[in-house]
């Protein structure tokens, strides 16, 4: 974790970084993980590792500083969530990763995880969220959580009130960093990161690199590797993709409920309670349409 204004060799044409490591390895026994991360990992589903995560795991456990560029779905969140998970001092309760995600969903969806890769670890988790109970998140907290994931705002303020220690911090991780600062987080983001110990490792993943992403990594990084995950280079097995031509834009609701019957939405406006209701039913099946921003499709994770 550095101040810099080095620049030279990123390559910004495009929003577009450039890869500065070639290592790959596509086994994740070859990755000198622990046995009980590794059990984890294989009993979460996973029979190798992705393209992102045969390039991003191993630099990250190393203690480089990483920026790694690659799309939603590619497999950002095990990637960063293996390299915190094996980085930790499990004997040692207080947060030693924390990870920022722009929105309360996709905070959620990585404390989920986290959890289940680390289901043989005995780690604690917790997700410091908006729309929820700030004396609750004090208390686990105080309590002790080896991972903090959440949204800038809700981490900041529990940092502020003492609540969370950054004393033992080992890991500073940005997901989805395009998104945090296009919302408006930059501020607090900031401060996040003068709160933590000068020799904290900072990983930043984002979809985009636009230039305030890349002021971020000046600022924010020391020598970081550099890993692109292009385009060309992903796959989506098993997704259908398909599109409907609708004349008009008032006709898209009823163009769904024809085709689905039973549609839901999720405004970013809705309470906590009422969003948490309407993933249940999206997850169970019992809604099979979700309409929801890009942004907060990000932390959407259902099987089927």
């Amino acid at each position: 974790m550095a101040a810099s204004n080095e620049t030279s060799g990123l390559e910004l044409d495009q929003n577009e970084i450039e890869s500065n490591w070639d290592e790959i390895v596509d086994n994740f026994d070859n990755m000198n993980l622990s046995p009980e991360l590794l059990r984890g990992i294989y009993a979460y589903g996973f029979e190798r590792p992705s393209t992102i995560q045969q390039r991003a795991i191993l630099p990250v456990i190393k203690g480089r500083d990483v920026i790694a560029q690659a799309q939603s779905g590619t497999g950002k969140t095990a990637t960063f969530s293996i390299s915190a998970l094996q980085k930790l001092d499990v004997s040692n309760p207080q947060c030693q990763a924390l990870i920022l995600a722009p929105t309360r969903e996709l905070a959620q969806q990585i404390q989920k995880v986290v959890i289940a890769l680390g289901d043989f670890m005995k780690i604690q988790c917790h997700a410091c969220i908006g729309g929820t109970n700030v004396r609750d998140d004090m208390k686990i907290l105080e309590a002790g959580a080896q991972v903090v994931v959440g949204t800038p705002g809700r981490v900041f303020d529990m940092i502020n009130r003492g609540a969370l220690k950054t004393d033992n911090m080992k890991m500073f991780i940005l997901d989805e960093a395009d998104e945090m600062l296009s919302r408006g987080f930059k501020d607090q983001i900031y401060d996040v990161f003068q709160r933590l110990p000068p020799s904290t490792q900072v990983v930043l993943l984002s979809a985009t690199m636009p230039a305030e992403v890349m002021e971020v990594t000046t600022k924010f990084m020391r020598d970081p590797i550099r890993i692109l995950v292009k385009k060309d280079e992903l796959t989506l097995e098993g997704i259908k993709q398909f599109y409907v031509a609708v004349e008009k834009e008032e006709w898209k609701l009823d163009t769904l409920c024809d085709l689905y019957e039973t549609v839901t939405s999720l405004p970013v406006n809705m309470e906590q309670g009422q969003r948490e209701v309407i993933m249940k039913e999206f997850r169970s099946g019992s809604s099979r349409v979700l309409i929801a921003t890009d942004l907060l499709a990000r932390g959407i994770d259902v099987q089927q």
